[in-house]
């Protein structure tokens, strides 16, 4: 079961809400929905995006979460129970990452910058280093943790689980996701 593009298309534009629940220690921010996670209402939800399969391998969640079709509500409870939250930098869903101009990833990052200041997470990982360096004003960020907190949350750039970033693996996703997981205390094992 899928999606016609033209099925997909009318929800350009669209946004998805976050995933947060009351102790949200680590909060991943995606650069911007996809155009089937707006249809679904779920992030990541794409077939063949890695973020669950890497979350599971980070031993962040204690299963493969399908979002394809939409959110379970027991995996989003799990996800909320366990501190994980999820949002955007950038709320228009496109059909590619590389739609959003420079100014909605300006202005995405500062409308994060007051989401992290509202919900203070220990972590805040940004996924996708490209767009962190446009969001944030830092032509020259690396991956890892950065060295300008914002407060008292922790700031992870973490690689993209699309698969468009072809250079990485569940395993490497897993690696890189699982210091930040440890990072803010959420991991379910190791």
């Amino acid at each position: 079961m899928g999606f016609t593009r033209e099925q997909l298309l009318a929800y350009a534009g669209t946004t998805v809400p976050d995933l947060v629940g009351p102790d949200c220690r680590l909060l991943f921010a995606g650069i911007n929905p996809g155009l089937w996670t707006a249809a679904t209402g779920a992030h990541f939800a794409r077939p063949g995006n890695r973020f669950y399969p890497a979350l599971y391998a980070a031993g962040i969640t204690d299963h493969v979460i399908d979002a394809s079709m939409g959110m379970r509500e027991a995996d989003r409870e799990a996800l909320i129970a366990a501190g994980v939250g999820i949002t955007n930098v950038a709320p228009r869903a496109t059909a590619k990452a590389s739609e959003l101009t420079p100014t909605e990833l300006q202005d995405g990052g500062r409308a994060l910058v007051s989401r992290v200041e509202r919900i203070r997470p220990r972590v805040l990982a940004v996924l996708g280093i490209t767009a962190y360096r446009s969001a944030f004003g830092s032509p020259r960020a690396t991956v890892g943790l950065q060295p300008d907190p914002l407060g008292s949350t922790q700031v992870w750039v973490l690689p993209n689980p699309s698969g468009l970033n072809a250079h990485e693996t569940i395993d490497t996703l897993a690696a890189a996701y699982r210091s930040a997981a440890a990072a803010a205390g959420v991991l379910t094992s190791l």
